[in-house]
C-alpha cells in the first residue's frame, strides 16, 4: 500500500484526496520507483482544482514531476538503486504521476538525478527550473550575449522566473525582472536581478512598436505581456516563451518579427526530446548555486498539497513548492 493524492471524477465535479492505494492499481510501466519528493507547478494547480481540463483521464494522481530512486526495473538503462528525476511527457495528466509515495513509469522518460543536487533540490528545481533552463538555453542558441543588453524575465517571482533569474545572473546576463509583487525586490535580487519592473509596465494592451531595450526576454505570462515584451525587443533579439499566467491569447502584430528581425522560440518542457532535456539538468548542475534552492523553495507534506494548489493559481505562492511525499 502506499499513499497518494487521487483526483476522482463523478458524475458532477470532482474530488480530490489522499487516498491508500494498492500497487496493483499502478498503471503500466518498465520502472517502479520509491518517490522521495515531489512538488507543485501551475499545471498541477490547474489539474487538482479542476480550474482547467488538464486531467484526461480518471482517477487520476496528479504531480508532473518526481524524485526518487528505482525499485524494480525492466528497462535497459535503469537498475535498482539509481536516483531518476521524472519532468512532464504526460505524466499527471493521462498517465499516474509523482504526487505519491510509488510510481510506474516508462523509463524511457527518466533522466539521471545529477550529482549537484539531492532529490529535494531537484524537486525544488522541478518542472518549472527545468523550463527555465531550457529558455536560457534558447536564448543562448539563438546568439543572445550578455553584452548585447539587458534581458527581461516575467512572472519572476513564479516558479520559471525565479530559477531562469539566477541561470541568467550566472550566464553574465543583466536581469530585470518583472513582478506584480513589489514587496518581493529584495527577493529578486537576492536571486540576482539587478532590476525588477512592475508588471503593469507589461500587462495592459501596448504599441506594435515600443522603445528597444530587451536583447532577449523568458517569458511565462503570455497574453500582453508577451506581446509587450516582443515590441520592446531589440533588433535581432529573442524571446522565448513557455507560459500562459496572464492568458494563452497573443494580441500582438508582425512588426516586431517583421521590422526588428526578433525571434519568437516556443519553448516546450513536457515532451522535450532527451537530449535537451540532459543539457537543461547540465546548466542546471553547473550554474545554479544549491543554496538558493533554500531560498526558492518551501516545502510542504502531502496532505497539504490540494490547499497550497489553490494558493498558487491565485497568485499566493512565492518560487517553488517542495512535497515530501512521505510525510
Amino acid at each position: 500500500m502506499f499513499n497518494a493524492i487521487l483526483i476522482e471524477k463523478p458524475e458532477t465535479g470532482q474530488t480530490v484526496s489522499v487516498q491508500s492505494l494498492d500497487e496493483s492499481q499502478l498503471p503500466e510501466g518498465d520502472v517502479t520507483i520509491d518517490v522521495a519528493f515531489s512538488t507543485l507547478n501551475f499545471k498541477d494547480g490547474l489539474a487538482i482544482t479542476g480550474s482547467s481540463p488538464v486531467v484526461r483521464k480518471f482517477p487520476m494522481v496528479p504531480g508532473i514531476d518526481l524524485a526518487g530512486t528505482v525499485r524494480s526495473s525492466d528497462h535497459a538503462d535503469w537498475k535498482p538503486g539509481d536516483k531518476v528525476v521524472l519532468n512532464g511527457w504526460g505524466v499527471g495528466e493521462t498517465h499516474w504521476g509523482g504526487l505519491a509515495q510509488v510510481a510506474r513509469l516508462k523509463g524511457d522518460w527518466l533522466v539521471p538525478l545529477p550529482a549537484a543536487f539531492t532529490e529535494r533540490q531537484a524537486m525544488a528545481i522541478g518542472t518549472a527550473g527545468y523550463t527555465a533552463a531550457l529558455c536560457v538555453d534558447a536564448l543562448v542558441k539563438a546568439g543572445v550575449t550578455p553584452d548585447q543588453g539587458e534581458v527581461l524575465v516575467t512572472g519572476a517571482t513564479g516558479g520559471v522566473g525565479s530559477v531562469a533569474v539566477a541561470l541568467l545572473k550566472q550566464a553574465g546576463f543583466t536581469v530585470v525582472g518583472s513582478t506584480g509583487k513589489a514587496s518581493e525586490e529584495d527577493y529578486l535580487r537576492q536571486l540576482g536581478a539587478a532590476a525588477v519592473i512592475d508588471r503593469a509596465e507589461l500587462s495592459a494592451p501596448g504599441k506594435p512598436l515600443a522603445r528597444e531595450r530587451w536583447a532577449g526576454v523568458v517569458d511565462a505570462v503570455g497574453s500582453h505581456t508577451l506581446a509587450n515584451a516582443c515590441a520592446q525587443t531589440r533588433y535581432g533579439g529573442a524571446v522565448a516563451a513557455c507560459g500562459l499566467a496572464q492568458g494563452a491569447d497573443f494580441p500582438a502584430t508582425v512588426m516586431p518579427f517583421i521590422l526588428r528581425g526578433v525571434r519568437l522560440l516556443g519553448v516546450d518542457s513536457v515532451m522535450a526530446p532527451r537530449p535537451l532535456r540532459l543539457a537543461a539538468w547540465e546548466r542546471l548542475a553547473r550554474d545554479l548555486d544549491p543554496a538558493l534552492l533554500e531560498v526558492i523553495g518551501a516545502e510542504i507534506g502531502l496532505a497539504e498539497a490540494p490547499a497550497v494548489a489553490a494558493d498558487l493559481l491565485a497568485g499566493k505562492v512565492r518560487g517553488r513548492v517542495i512535497v515530501d511525499v512521505n510525510r
